[in-house]
């Protein structure tokens, strides 16, 4: 009798359990539904994916000295930027993919429906639209006492287009536009209710100012020994450059060849402390007689016209730090970019690589511009928009002579360097048949015999061999990382090979 009742006060013990997990899952997938149901919660979600993420960032500069109306403050000003500048982004996507995915949350219902039916004629006549804006110049023309209502006069607004039917180009323009807009406030976010364009398009003629090279070049590219690629690490060491600075100084060398990885910089949000140490390099160049080039985007390969205002940002933030400094020879926008016409799309790079040109050009009118494109073949692109040309070249030493001298009949106007070379003096395993030391030494005696006679600037790779090289760098291949490792003058201990007697003469 006593194994009956345990019997039932468990089956009973069980029952309330079950009963009162059941309500539980009830009462709280009815409070999941209703919190989906609640339509300003359901577009705050949905909002907050867009509000809440870094994704477009213009320059913009507001005027709100002859706002009629409410007194607008600082945080509301913010909440209106964040949103305007969200507004434009969701429609440049909406005009890429042709969706309307994310516009509601930034458009009123009215509004909606224009930028509908204009994405429905785009589907149905299979065109697609790549835009973006780089430059804002809004001014607060009223704000409603209540503070729900804002009118907005945008000047000066610089948009890039791509126009495409059937997925071929049919036309590319940079616009000059200056638009009013009608904004209210719904659901604690500002939306859209009125964009008229009030002035006739201009046409932008993107002119570029030109800077003569004036520096005979002869340099090197550099990484310390220990950090290769990552020369503004955690390990950065300001006393190992100041020698290795040094001995490039000495060795009769005057210019120097540096990278800023994209990334490790903070792209857009350009770390306070990547500058510190930028800057610290720059100052040792000083010290030891040095010029620097900067090569900017290392590492980066998107190209994306949706980027294009990260990149600027982040081009503006170090531009800005360093275009004062007496250490800067010239600015080099990319590293070997045309590696990447195959994989990203030659137009969408040239694209890029234009709107670089004149974004870098717009804030500093100063510090020649180039390119560091990896072949002779690539050298002519966009020439007449650089002031110098620069190539790499690692290709049969005993064709570089004829291949610089088409060059210069290509580009008669401009200074031609040679902005890598070099050959690696890895044997071993992995190459047998590679090259020695000696035949190092002979080949850098050889180029600087046919720099010397064709007075060809140059900067060579690199000053050290190295112990790794990221996989980032040349892939997970052993032949090629251990062919990476040996390009230098200074061995892997630190002796100066056979090569360094020819690093700046014959």
């Amino acid at each position: 009798m006593t194994l009956s009742i345990h019997k039932n006060i468990l089956k009973i013990s069980l029952f309330v359990v079950y009963i009162s997990v059941t309500l539980l899952v009830v009462f709280g997938l009815s409070a999941v539904f209703t919190y989906l149901n609640t339509g300003a919660d359901r577009n705050l979600m949905l909002h907050n994916k867009i509000h809440e993420t870094v994704h477009y960032q213009p320059e913009i500069i507001w005027d709100i000295s002859n706002t009629e109306g409410r007194e607008m403050s600082n945080t509301t000003l913010q909440n209106l930027e964040k949103d305007y500048l969200n507004a434009w982004y969701v429609k440049q996507v909406a005009f890429e993919k042709n969706t309307d995915k994310g516009l509601k949350d930034y458009y009123t219902k009215s509004a909606l429906a224009t930028i509908k039916n204009s994405i429905n004629t785009n589907t149905k006549n299979k065109i697609s639209i790549q835009g973006t804006s780089t430059n804002h110049h809004p001014s607060v023309d009223f704000f409603s006492e209540d503070g729900q209502l804002v009118v907005l006069t945008d000047k000066e607004v610089k948009e890039y287009k791509r126009i495409y039917k059937n997925n071929i180009l049919q036309l590319e323009t940079t616009e000059v536009n200056t638009y009013q807009i009608l904004l209210l406030l719904e659901d604690g976010f500002w939306r859209i209710r009125q964009i008229l364009r009030i002035e006739p398009t201009k046409i932008s003629n993107n002119q570029v100012h030109l800077t003569q090279l004036n520096q005979n070049i002869k340099g090197i590219n550099y990484y310390p020994q220990d950090t290769p690629w990552d020369m503004f690490g955690e390990d950065f060491n300001e006393k190992i450059i100041n020698q290795d600075f040094n001995i490039i100084q000495n060795a009769g060398l005057n210019t120097i060849r540096v990278f800023i990885p994209y990334e490790d910089f903070g792209k857009s949000e350009v770390k306070a402390e990547k500058l510190e140490k930028l800057s610290t390099v720059l100052n040792l160049a000083v010290k030891n007689n040095l010029k620097v080039i900067i090569t900017l985007f290392d590492f980066y390969g998107d190209y994306q016209v949706l980027d294009w205002t990260l990149n600027n940002k982040h081009a503006t933030k170090i531009i800005n730090h360093c275009k004062e400094h007496p250490a800067l020879l010239a600015w080099d926008l990319k590293n070997e970019p045309n590696l990447d016409f195959e994989s990203r799309g030659k137009e969408n790079v040239l694209a890029w690589l234009k709107q670089m040109i004149y974004h870098v050009k717009s804030i500093d009118r100063i510090h020649p511009v180039t390119i560091g494109w990896s072949n002779t073949k690539s050298a002519t692109y966009l020439k007449d928009m650089l002031d110098f040309v620069s190539f790499h070249y690692y290709e049969d030493l005993q064709q570089l002579e004829k291949a610089y001298q088409q060059l210069e009949k290509n580009i008669p106007d401009k200074k031609i360097v040679l902005g890598e070379y070099g050959i690696s003096s890895y044997r071993g395993l992995w190459n047998p048949f590679g090259n020695s030391e000696e035949d190092q030494a002979e080949y850098h005696q050889q180029f600087q015999k046919i720099a010397s006679k064709n007075k060809i600037p140059f900067i060579s790779w690199t000053l050290y061999d190295f112990k790794k090289i990221p996989k980032e760098v040349v892939g997970q291949l052993p032949w090629r990382k251990y062919n990476q490792k040996h390009f230098g003058f200074i061995n892997q201990t630190g002796e100066r090979k056979a090569s360094f007697q020819y690093i700046s003469k014959p």
